[in-house]
C-alpha cells in the first residue's frame, strides 16, 4: 500500500517535491501546507484531490498522513521536524538539515528515540552520475583516492542570509559523504572567502580539507562567475573520473591515466633516502552509458523503502549532521583568516553517544 505524505512549504523547492510524490507509486500525496493558501493552491492545481492546509498543527494532527517533506527556510527546519516527529510522522528535510549543528543533533536524536525515519534531501546523491561514481569508488576500480577537485560556480543568486559556502558547498559535501568509502570525516578544514562586491557575506571562496591517507579535497564555490560550471575530478591511484554535470552526452569520463612511483631502496637503512622514478601512465578513457532520470524520483522511492524496511535511508539525518559540521568549521576557519578549524560534534551528541570530548572529533564517528 502506498504511504501517505504531505509537503510543507510551496515556495521554491516544494513544487518539485509535490510533483515527485504525486507521480510515485510508493506515495499518495494527501496535502500541501503553506501559510499562503493561494500559493499552495497553485502548486496543487485545479483538478486535484490533494488538500490545502495553512495550519501546521492541523496538518500534523491528521491521522491520514504517515510522513511529511519539509521545504521551508533552513531556520525553520528544526521546529517543524521536531513537531512532526512528536506527531509520529516520518520526516524528509531539504538541505541543509538545519541552520545549526546543535539543532540538527536534536532532530537526529529525537528521530532515533522515537524509531522514526529522518532523511535529508541530498538530491545529487540520487543522480545517475553520482551513484555510478560511488560504485566506481567502492568497487576499488579507482584505487586509493588521492584528491578531489570540485568547482561549482555561476552568476548569482547572492543570498542575503548565508554566504556562498552555506549556499553551494552543501551539494559538494553531501556528494563527498556519499561517494567516499568512509564518508565525510575530516578532523579540520580550511576556508577562505571574499566579498569583493560588499554584499555582507562571502560571495566566492575555497574550502580545503584532508580526506584521509594524505588525500585532499578542494571545493571552489562562486556567485560571481559569468559562466556556470559544475565540474568535479576524483583522482585515484589506478584511475581518475571527471564529472561534468553540464554535459548530458558525457557526464562521466573514466581515465586510465596517472602517475606511478617506482621506489628502489638504496640500502636497508630506513633513514636513507630512496630513489624515486616517476612514470606517467597514459591509458584509455571510456564514458559509461548513464540513464536519464529525475533524482527526486529516486529520492522519494528511497524514503518509502527506508520506512517500509525499517532502516536508515542512504542520506539519513547523520549525513546531514556531517555536512553541517564541516560548514560550521568552514565558518570558523573564515573567522581565523583561513587557518584550519576543527570539525566538532556538539556536546549533546557526544554526551548521549559516549564519544567524550567533542571538539576536534572527526565527523566520521557519526556514521
Amino acid at each position: 500500500m502506498p504511504l501517505r505524505a504531505a509537503v510543507i512549504g510551496a515556495g521554491y523547492w516544494g513544487p518539485n517535491l509535490v510533483r515527485n510524490f504525486r507521480s510515485s507509486p510508493d506515495w499518495d500525496l494527501v496535502a500541501v501546507c503553506d501559510l499562503d493558501p493561494a500559493r499552495a493552491a497553485r502548486v496543487v492545481g485545479d483538478r486535484s484531490t490533494v488538500e490545502v492546509e495553512t495550519s501546521l498543527e492541523a496538518l500534523l494532527a491528521r491521522p491520514d498522513i504517515d510522513a511529511v517533506a519539509v521545504a521551508t527556510p533552513a531556520q525553520t527546519h528544526c521546529g517543524i521536524a521536531l513537531a512532526a516527529l512528536e506527531a509520529g510522522k516520518h520526516v524528509l528535510v531539504e538541505k541543509p538539515l538545519a541552520s545549526t549543528l546543535s539543532d540538527a543533533t536534536r532532530m537526529v536524536d529525537r528521530a532515533e528515540e522515537l524509531g522514526l525515519v529522518l532523511m535529508c534531501d541530498h538530491t545529487y546523491c540520487y543522480t545517475p552520475p553520482v551513484q555510478h561514481l560511488r560504485a566506481l569508488v567502492h568497487s576499488g576500480e579507482l584505487g586509493d583516492i588521492l584528491f578531489v577537485d570540485s568547482v561549482r560556480i555561476n552568476l548569482g543568486l547572492v543570498q542575503p542570509d548565508v554566504d556562498v559556502f552555506w549556499d553551494l558547498a552543501p551539494h559538494d559535501l553531501s556528494i563527498l559523504d556519499f561517494v567516499l568509502p568512509h564518508g565525510l570525516s575530516p578532523l579540520e578544514v580550511s576556508a577562505r572567502g571574499s566579498d569583493p562586491i560588499g554584499a555582507g557575506n562571502s560571495c566566492l571562496g575555497y574550502l580545503t580539507m584532508p580526506i584521509g591517507h594524505g588525500a585532499i579535497a578542494n571545493i571552489h564555490v562562486n556567485w560571481l562567475s559569468p559562466t556556470k560550471i559544475r565540474h568535479t575530478v576524483v583522482g585515484g591511484s589506478r584511475k581518475t573520473v571527471v564529472w561534468d554535470d553540464l554535459n548530458p552526452q558525457q557526464r562521466l569520463s573514466v581515465y586510465d591515466r596517472g602517475v606511478d612511483l617506482e621506489l628502489t631502496a638504496g640500502t636497508a637503512d630506513a633513514a636513507e633516502k630512496r630513489a624515486v622514478n616517476v612514470n606517467y601512465r597514459l591509458g584509455d578513457m571510456y564514458a559509461p552509458a548513464l540513464p536519464e532520470r529525475e533524482a527526486l524520483g529516486q529520492m522519494v522511492t528511497e524514503f518509502a523503502d527506508s520506512i517500509h524496511e525499517g532502516r536508515a535511508p542512504l542520506t539519513d539525518g547523520r549525513a546531514g549532521l556531517r555536512v553541517l559540521a564541516v560548514l560550521e568549521a568552514a565558518s570558523e576557519s573564515q573567522r581565523r583568516a583561513g587557518a584550519m578549524a576543527p570539525v566538532a560534534l556538539t556536546d549533546l551528541y557526544a554526551q548521549r553517544h559516549g564519544l567524550g570530548q567533542p571538539v576536534g572529533v572527526g565527523v566520521g564517528l557519526l556514521r
